[in-house]
């Protein structure tokens, strides 16, 4: 169970000043958005756990993420059960595609109770899109930062940079530019978003990136940053992996109380054979396949690799 306090994470006087110089011919969204900063207030709910959170799970579902857990649980116990607030260094998970990098930081992020924030850098040339485009340009709006604290309930959410790696540059902006000041903890107290040009204390917010390679990150950013090298998972893990993804999905839906529990070995060790990014896929088409066969339990023919990477080609 997390425990609350509250952090103001901008000044509520900055934004009326802000309001009270904007020029009648200004951008109407920026005044906009002034007002509903005022309306919505400066505060946002930090949170962490009350106590070192059970990571049992997480080691047992992605257990190639080991080394990642052992270093929180760590950073944890320095702060659970005193007045400190959550404070997790801003972390590079790197490893091949499809291991399951992203889900651990969703993952992570429900452990801690806290907000979560994702943003792909894969299809993405502007640098504004974390910081932010000045009012002046047409179209222009805030970046992925001031819409989580703002637009958001937590002052400390986990914000996913996702392939970083494949971040391009277009020769004007650099898209990783903003980060250079929200992983440095003093400049991270006094960002400021291009759009509202009001200051945000990001100081809270954890950090997590993910690549597959490091030869185009650029050094600044992997000095601010713990640097893991994710493998992937043996067969074991993988058909821990499997079994997880499958409590998951018959968790989440009320005609999964009619599957049993534990997904059949025969099921599981061919899920294992899939990387963890395709298992939901073939495990979510497998019940849907037992269910037409007119039984409640998973068997190996109802996992179907042939269509689950025709369907991978088109597009679904």
């Amino acid at each position: 169970m997390p425990i609350a306090g509250f952090k103001e994470v901008y000044r509520l006087s900055d934004v009326e000043n802000a309001l009270i110089d904007l020029p009648s011919t200004a951008n109407e969204g920026l005044r906009s958005t002034y007002e509903k900063m005022l309306k919505a207030g400066g505060t946002r709910f930090s949170v962490k756990p009350a106590h070192m959170p059970d990571m049992s799970s997480l080691y047992h579902e992605l257990p190639n993420f080991e080394e990642v857990l052992d270093d929180i649980r760590k950073q944890l116990s320095l702060c659970i059960e005193t007045d400190d607030p959550l404070e997790l260094s801003p972390m590079l998970l790197l490893g091949d595609p499809g291991i399951g990098k992203t889900h651990f930081a969703k993952r992570l992020s429900q452990i801690l109770g806290t907000g979560y924030g994702f943003v792909s850098m894969s299809s993405l040339t502007a640098g504004w899109i974390l910081s932010g485009s000045s009012s002046q340009w047409k179209n222009a709006k805030p970046g992925k930062v001031f819409e989580q604290l703002v637009h958001g309930t937590y002052a400390n959410p986990l914000m996913v940079v996702d392939e970083i790696d494949k971040a391009a540059s277009d020769g004007q902006y650099d898209p990783l530019g903003a980060l250079y000041s929200l992983l440095e903890h003093d400049t991270a107290k006094e960002f400021t978003d291009e759009y509202a040009e009001v200051a945000l204390d990001t100081s809270d917010m954890i950090w997590v990136a993910t690549a597959n390679r490091l030869h185009s990150i650029p050094e600044p950013i992997l000095n601010r940053m713990n640097v893991y090298h994710i493998p992937a998972p043996d067969h074991t893990a993988a058909c821990a992996i499997a079994q997880s993804i499958y409590a998951d999905i018959r968790g989440s839906h009320t005609w999964g109380e009619k599957f049993p529990e534990e997904m059949g070995d025969g099921a599981k060790h061919k899920v294992a054979e899939s990387s963890p990014r395709e298992m939901r896929r073939l495990i979510l088409n497998a019940f849907g396949n037992a269910k037409i066969a007119g039984r409640n339990e998973m068997l190996p023919e109802d996992i179907e690799f042939e269509r689950s990477s025709k369907k991978q080609r088109i597009g679904f």
